[in-house]
């Protein structure tokens, strides 16, 4: 399945958009209300709706309802109601998918709205770039994140293994996985996550080696040697007990839920700074953060600061002055920040940072810690993802999973990661 939209399915559905205009009175009637559609888990649900019933109680008459999904199910229910003009006025957005949905014309421009409605002065210029696309705002940035491994370091403990630490390589980490592995103080867990197919510990490996996974013209940026060695230090992995197996990590559906971590199969895992909160949340186990491992202990890290994710609007919606208005409230009421916590990562906004710093427990205080002490760990945030990204990434993980099974070797996987993603990115 990809997650591509076409230009036809954005203009299909046109005559079912005449008929709502016609409507007249009705259609003035949905002004004052909106919808809002996001990914995560049931916490991150819970704070949002809160903040959408704090809004409504500040603006009466207004109605904002919500729906969520897994990361994986989300991008095909994006399409499908953006493809059938039944898109939400208020859509969580990434870094991945923002220059398709923008390039094809599903989200509207907010440029117009700054500073009167859309204020965000205090915001990092780097992070209200990394929501613009041709020169226009399409994405109002939620928080700022990096990718970071989560440790359950009471399983660390038991297995009588140190903790990594920044300087810690991949080589070091494999070792360590293995001896809690063969500790074999809880049944069934594995020490590490097999991260072949994770885009970002990949994309980290590769801006290690002086790589990308993108240039900044939309073209592959590393080569069949890159990507057969990265599966073939997986396999290795595989072979000496480090991480998790094939049919383990199949188990991950890219959430916090399943995460190998969540499901007591591995003592470490990999995911995002501010998906920290809610997966202490969800275990009973002491969990840390740290970085991803260095290639070499000289090496200099593959990190950024990145936007966690968006709200950017829906070119479709009747209500986009509404929709503007409920972002700002989003991103800058202090009430707000203090419902949202750091759960979509650190605020962007200087000011609500100082608001949700001054009250964070000890969970979002870890996130905050790990975000702000990466160091040299850090560089510059990549250009956003070309169309058809979000199909390479599916790619990367179907490809590591064949491997992982043995239907593939780590050379011909590597191989087939190129081609298929050239391909995809020749059809623009």
């Amino acid at each position: 399945m990809t997650f591509r939209v076409s230009r036809r399915n954005f203009v299909a559905g046109g005559a079912t958009l005449l008929s709502l205009s016609a409507l007249g009175t009705s259609a003035l009637a949905q002004e004052t209300r909106l919808r809002l559609l996001w990914w995560g888990s049931q916490p991150r649900a819970d704070r949002t709706n809160k903040v959408s019933q704090l809004y409504q109680s500040k603006k009466p008459g207004t109605s904002v309802t919500g729906e969520f999904l897994g990361w994986g199910d989300y991008w095909p229910r994006l399409a499908t109601q953006v493809a059938g003009r039944n898109a939400p006025d208020v859509i969580q957005m990434d870094y991945r998918y923002i220059v398709q949905y923008a390039r094809r014309g599903a989200l509207a421009p907010l440029e117009s709205y700054m500073p009167a409605k859309l204020n965000l002065d205090d915001f990092d210029k780097a992070q209200i770039e990394g929501g613009s696309v041709d020169g226009h705002l399409y994405g109002v940035s939620l928080g700022a994140n990096s990718a970071a491994t989560v440790l359950n370091t009471t399983a660390f403990k038991e297995a009588g293994v140190d903790l990594p630490t920044q300087a810690t390589t991949w080589e070091e980490f494999a070792r360590m996985g293995a001896e809690i592995t063969k500790a074999g103080k809880r049944k069934g867990m594995f020490g590490l996550a097999d991260g072949s197919g994770g885009e970002p510990l990949f994309e980290n490996w590769l801006r290690q080696r002086g790589k990308a996974l993108y240039t900044a013209d939309g073209k592959i940026a590393f080569d069949v040697d890159d990507a057969s060695e990265w599966y073939d230090m997986w396999a290795k992995f595989r072979a000496a007990g480090a991480c998790v197996p094939a049919d383990v990590q199949a188990l991950d559906k890219n959430d916090i839920d399943t995460n190998t971590v969540s499901l007591g199969k591995s003592a470490a895992g990999f995911a995002h700074s501010n998906q920290f909160v809610a997966y202490q949340a969800m275990n009973k186990d002491k969990l840390a953060l740290t970085n991803y491992m260095r290639i070499k202990p000289e090496s200099k890290g593959g990190h950024y600061r990145k936007p966690s994710m968006f709200f950017s609007v829906s070119a479709q919606s009747k209500a986009v002055d509404l929709a503007v208005d409920y972002v700002n409230f989003f991103v800058k009421n202090p009430e707000a920040a203090l419902l949202l916590d750091v759960e979509r990562g650190i605020p962007e906004s200087s000011a609500m940072r100082e608001v949700v710093a001054a009250k964070l427990d000890e969970n979002g205080k870890i996130a905050l810690a790990y975000v702000s002490g990466l160091g040299d760990l850090a560089g510059k945030l990549p250009p956003p993802p070309p169309a058809g990204a979000g199909e390479g990434e599916l790619m990367l993980r179907n490809i590591a999973e064949q491997v992982g099974f043995g239907q593939l070797s780590p050379s011909d996987g590597g191989k087939q990661l190129v081609a298929e993603i050239t391909q995809i990115l020749a059809r623009g």
